[in-house]
């Protein structure tokens, strides 16, 4: 069973760490994590808007601080899971040999959206859609896991 799980998105300031606060929420007793593919952020909070979609559903992510994914994170977690193809391309190509980590998209827990992708609400705008899809892949994820 994965004990320690890792969301990644973009630049870790909006899909990946709101996944994060989440399932935590859901599943204190698991590790959790999120990076991004993209130094950009590095050390900042989540973005404010994020922040305050988030706080309104009882969330807190004001603790949490944008890193960057590496390849050693293959071997610190039990499932890497990522908020669109593009992201999930950019973290398996830093794959290092032999680490046999799963990779998948965090939609895939959550079926019955439609989705394939968690939508960036940075660009988007629309923080509560993608805290509903999260929410969603999350109760997926955590239903998954107790089997």
């Amino acid at each position: 069973m994965a004990s320690r799980i890792l969301f990644v998105c973009l630049g870790n300031i909006c899909r990946s760490p709101a996944a994060e606060g989440v399932f935590r929420a859901l599943r204190p007793d698991l590790g959790v994590d999120s990076a991004g593919t993209a130094g950009w952020h590095v050390g900042k909070a989540p973005y404010a808007p994020m922040q305050d979609a988030a706080r309104t559903r009882g969330i807190d992510l004001s603790d949490l601080r944008a890193r960057q994914f590496c390849g050693a994170d293959f071997h610190r977690f039990d499932l890497i899971l990522a908020m669109d193809t593009q992201n999930r391309t950019a973290i398996e190509a830093l794959r290092p040999g032999g680490a046999e980590t799963p990779l998948r998209l965090f939609t895939d827990f959550a079926p019955g959206s439609g989705m394939d992708h968690v939508p960036d609400p940075y660009y988007t705008r629309d923080f509560d859609g993608a805290l509903d899809l999260i929410d969603e892949a999350a109760h997926g994820l955590a239903a998954h896991l107790s089997r």
